[in-house]
This record gives C-alpha cells, structure tokens and sequence, in this order.
C-alpha cells in the first residue's frame, strides 16, 4: 500500500499473493486484507463492497474458507475514504458473503490502522471517521505510549422494527424481537429455549440460531428505511444471564452460515441498547457491560436519541479491546484445484 495525506491509495495486485493482518476483538478473528488486491471500483461503500462481490468473490472464499481460513473465519477490506473528511473505507468478509456492519472489526481496525502508521495521528486521543456500509462510524482511540488501549466507536443510529414477534420450530412458539444495530438481528431469550450459553453447548446454539434466522426471514419482511442493500437478517442473537454479576448480561450470537461469535458483537450490544432503551430499561449515558460466549466483554450505552426513518432510533457507542496475532501471506497456485477455498461445517 501506499498512503498520501493519510488518504489509501492501492497499488492493484493481481490476487495471486494477498498480504493480512490478523487480530482479534475478544476473541473474535479478524483477518484484514492489505496488499496484493485488485482494484475495487465503486463511489460509495456499497457499490465497492457490491463490484468486489460480483468481480472478486473468489477472493473471499480463498481467505475465509479452509484450507487458509475456516468456518468461522472473519475478514475486512480496507478501501480508500469514499466522503471528503473520511479517513478511510472498510467492508467486511464472512463464511457466507458480506455483512453491512461490523463493531468487533472497527474496533481492531482502529487499533491497526494507528499502531501500524496507516492513518497518522499524534496525541493519547485520536478520533477517526471511518467510510462502512450502513455509514458514518466514528471511532475514538485511547493510546498510552502509542499503544491503542481501549476503543470507542459510535455507531450508525440503531431501532427496534418489531416487538414480541413469533415463529414456530418444530412446534413450539418462539417469542423474538427484531432490532437493527448496523444489521439485523432476531433477539431471543436463552432461558426460554432452556439454551446454555456457554462454549459446551456450541453445536446445538448453532443448530438452533440458524433455524430461528431461517423462520424469521421466512416469515417476516425486513427492510432498511433507506438502502435496500441493508435490508435482511444477519442472525440470530441468544442473551441470558452473565456469568460475572457485575456484568449487566451475556450475548451470543449466530450468524452468517452458522458462524458463532466470540466476542459480545459490536453491532449486536448496538441494537441490544436499542431494545433496551425502546422499553424504558436504560437511560441515556448509562454504560452496561455485556459478555461473551468466552466471557470478554464489550461496553454500550446510548449516547443520543434521534428520529431514523420511521423508527425513534439511538445513537450506541460501543467500548472494546483488540490484539495482533500476526501476519500472513497467502498463495494462489493457478493450478490448485482447490484456490478457490472450501468449507466443512
């Protein structure tokens, strides 16, 4: 890559060998892919993340699925800013296709993008405007010693489209509510299913989140008051009581193709603020701590009230931590049969 004016400028790659940095926010991998790209055209987010996808999608599958990633695997494209002030561009990668947003990733990108000299900014505290698919994120980072420590984010305005719905599974009625975060989710109570939030119970919250995802997109229309590209149901979000009690709840979320996340969900704590707020259970200002399935944790509180649409919408901003795990570089022999990737469930 090369950077001018703290603005990305790609030197276009032929995807035959792609350079990443790999993180984690919670324990949540991120892979981000950083050279040996090819051009992704596009004026906005949506329309780079949309050429990638129509153009480059085997890109995807070579990286995020076996025999380089697996079935869990996360990624995110850094593009040059798309708005005048931005200071960058990001869509995000998954087993599946591409989500509209991403918390844990704009937590370990702003991390990256600082430590790394990719954006360079001086001081302990560094605000950064960031170009994604639903909008405007802006994330603030606090540094000791150049080293980013915690980040802040404030997210795109999230709502409540429907609540108390109902699906059936293998008949029995299921109680739900439909909250948006910078994507959809379909919120359900653990206890109410007799689910176990915990890592030994894995294969059946993954076999049940995918079965409630598929009967609520099923059975009820969802729609983004604005872009239609935003407008279905990234997954299904378990909550139960936290295993430390200082911490406010637990989050567990299955999405995508069944991929389980190991952080609390950035975008997921967003629209559980939503939910929240909407029935009078958390004030403005007020921080809750909400856990993972490892039990890390993420931070959310609503930082605004604001009209979205239709919907009274809040303004979340969501606390996390991100480390480096390393660095890779991925080979595409054309005459793997296999360069394409695969996947095993």
């Amino acid at each position: 890559m090369v950077f001018i004016d703290n603005k990305m400028n790609w030197v276009p790659g032929d995807g035959s060998k792609i350079q990443s940095i790999e993180m984690h926010t919670g324990g949540e991998p991120l892979r981000v892919l950083t050279n040996g790209l090819p051009e992704i055209k596009g004026k906005t987010i949506l329309e780079k993340r949309r050429y990638f996808r129509e153009h480059f999608d085997h890109i995807r599958t070579g990286t995020m699925w076996e025999p380089r990633g697996h079935a869990d695997m996360y990624g995110a494209i850094l593009t040059e800013p798309v708005t005048p002030d931005g200071d960058f561009g990001v869509f995000f990668l998954h087993n599946e296709g591409y989500s509209t947003m991403c918390g844990h990733a704009i937590i370990a990108l702003t991390k990256m993008v600082l430590e790394m000299d990719i954006v360079k900014r001086k001081g302990d505290k560094v605000t950064l405007r960031i170009d994604s698919p639903p909008g405007r994120i802006i994330s603030t980072a606090y540094r000791k010693q150049g080293v980013v420590e915690r980040v802040i984010f404030r997210n795109v305005p999230s709502f409540v489209s429907t609540r108390q719905g109902g699906i059936n599974i293998n008949d029995s009625p299921i109680r739900f509510d439909l909250a948006y975060g910078g994507a959809f989710y379909a919120f359900v109570e653990a206890d109410d299913l007799q689910l176990s939030l915990d890592t030994r119970h894995a294969n059946n919250l993954i076999r049940m989140g995918s079965m409630i995802k598929q009967a609520v997109a099923d059975h009820y229309e969802i729609t983004h008051p604005f872009e239609e590209d935003l407008g279905f149901l990234y997954g299904t979000i378990f909550t139960g009581k936290a295993l430390d009690t200082s911490h406010h709840s637990r989050n567990v979320c299955i999405f995508a193709d069944g991929e389980i996340d190991r952080s609390a969900t950035g975008s997921g704590v967003s629209a559980r603020a939503a939910i929240h707020y909407d029935r009078g259970e958390l004030e403005p200002g007020q921080w809750i701590t909400i856990e993972s399935i490892l039990g890390t944790t993420m931070q959310v509180r609503v930082a605004e009230v604001t009209s979205y649409g239709p919907y009274t919408a809040v303004v979340p901003e969501v606390s996390g931590i991100a480390h480096f795990t390393g660095r890779s570089e991925f080979w595409f022999d054309p005459d793997d049969p296999l360069k394409k990737g695969f996947i095993i469930r």
